[in-house]
Order: structure tokens, then C-alpha cells, then sequence
């Protein structure tokens, strides 16, 4: 009886070892098992959208008397005006820190498109203007566009942001690209507008350099504009302010050790 007894535990026991070297096979060690996979990190690009995402799905408190799209409208051109006044643009401040109320009252609840237009001047140069677009189209052709192109010509601007629904077609980006030594246009859609990215802690301080801070930059630490790390230019941050080739700008990123924060140039 007792062979008999034992004879399932010695077939338990091969068994298992076989498991253990098919198991192994992948990591190329036979007769040892494989260490447990490694659960991947998502990229700090997309834990910040998904972040950013979450955020914009829920409306503040003030918003939700609103209709909705009166409301996405209010954040979008909120956002927007923030983003003007980091890139120098002058803002005044009953815009930068209006109320949803405010905003029902000078537009009503379910305002158009065509009511958003903006239309600024940068601070430190009044001849350098900038006019901001909200077409009602679900996709932005090239009719649009050519639209926007005459207003800016009547108002002699050179630069302009569109903020679109969804996204534009291949002939409207090439039209923007053929277009580009007289008429700067930039685009966002409606979604990247919906939160301000630069408020959110996963992002860290940008500060866009001028002229003389870059050259001072440069010979202080006896650099080259080259050797400069870059950022990409589809960069949202870059693209939030309207960052060209050969800008410079100082980022500061906070210090887990120190507790303060630490610069680090880019381009």
C-alpha cells in the first residue's frame, strides 16, 4: 500500500518540474522558473493627459448651472486668456479672473463660436497683435481659413490662433503652411484648451527667455545655442507658449532633496 501511496506524489513532483522548465524556456535558464513580469510605468506624457482629461470631464462648481456648451465655452476661452497673458499679450484682469456669471452676463447661457474672437496687443510692443478665432465648422476647411486671413489683413495682423472643434483637413494644414511668411496661424482644438496644462503639478515652471537673458545664459556657462538641450516643437508646453526655433527657456523643476527648485535651460 505504501509504494502505491507515494506513486502520485512522485508523478506530482515530475510534473511540476516540467511546468518549471517550459516556463523557464523564455528566460533561457532551464530548470528555473522566470522572475514575475514587471508591471511598465506609463509615460509621464500620458499619466499628465490622462490627468488633464479627468479634470476637464468635471466642471466647476460655478459651471454647472450652465448649459454645456455655454460652460465648455467658458473654460476654453479662459484658458485661452491665460494663455495670451504668459506669452506677454495684455489681458485685463476682469478677463483673467472672470466668473462664470460674468461671463453668462456678457454672452448669455448658449453663446456662438464667432462671440469668442479676441483680439490683443503684447505688452511690451503694441504693434505686435494677435486675433483668436473659434470657427463653428466640426472640422476647419480651407474656405474658413482664407476668411480669417482677410480679417487679419483689414486689421494689418500678422499672427493669429484658431481654436477648432476637432481638427482641420490636410488641405487647411497645408494652406497654414503655404501661408506662413505673411500670416502666422497657429491651432488648438477645443480639448487641449479645456484645463490650463502650466497649473498642473506634474508640469513644471517655464520661463521664456528674452534676448539678453539668453546671451547672458549662454556666456555664463561659455555655450554654444547648439548644445542647448531641445524640446520638441509639438511639445505641449512649447506649443501653449508659442515657443519658435532658437527661444530659450528656463525651466524649474522642484527638489525632492533640497525642497527648493532647480533651473535647467532648453530650446
Amino acid at each position: 500500500p505504501e509504494p502505491a501511496a507515494r506513486r502520485p506524489r512522485a508523478q506530482h513532483g515530475r510534473s511540476a518540474r516540467a511546468s518549471c522548465r517550459t516556463h523557464s524556456g523564455s528566460s533561457g535558464r532551464p530548470g528555473r522558473p522566470s522572475p514575475p513580469a514587471k508591471h511598465s510605468q506609463p509615460p509621464p506624457a500620458t499619466l499628465l493627459m490622462s490627468a488633464m482629461e479627468g479634470l476637464a470631464a468635471t466642471p466647476p462648481a460655478g459651471q454647472q448651472q450652465m448649459r454645456p456648451n455655454g460652460a465648455r465655452l467658458y473654460r476654453i476661452r479662459k484658458t485661452c486668456l491665460k494663455m495670451l497673458s504668459k506669452r506677454g499679450y495684455t489681458v485685463a484682469d476682469e478677463e483673467l479672473n472672470g466668473t462664470a456669471a460674468a461671463f453668462v452676463t456678457k454672452f448669455g447661457e448658449d453663446p456662438g463660436r464667432d462671440q469668442m474672437m479676441l483680439f490683443v496687443e503684447r505688452t511690451d510692443d503694441p504693434s505686435d497683435q494677435l486675433m483668436v478665432f473659434f470657427p463653428e465648422e466640426e472640422k476647419v476647411g480651407v474656405k474658413p481659413i482664407k476668411s480669417f486671413c482677410d480679417q487679419m489683413q483689414q486689421n494689418n495682423v500678422s499672427r493669429a490662433i484658431m481654436v477648432v472643434k476637432h481638427s482641420i483637413t490636410p488641405f487647411a494644414k497645408q494652406a497654414i503652411q503655404e501661408m506662413a511668411e505673411n500670416y502666422k496661424i497657429e491651432y488648438f482644438r477645443d480639448s487641449e484648451l479645456l484645463v490650463d496644462i502650466t497649473e498642473h503639478r506634474l508640469v513644471p515652471t517655464h520661463n521664456v527667455l528674452d534676448n539678453v537673458q539668453k546671451a547672458e545664459l549662454l556666456k555664463r556657462y561659455r555655450l554654444r545655442e547648439g548644445q542647448l538641450p531641445r524640446i520638441q516643437k509639438d511639445d505641449p508646453v512649447a506649443r501653449y507658449y508659442g515657443l519658435e526655433k532658437g527661444q530659450v527657456v528656463k525651466i524649474i523643476r522642484n527638489s525632492e532633496t533640497a525642497g527648493g527648485g532647480g533651473g535647467g535651460p532648453g530650446c
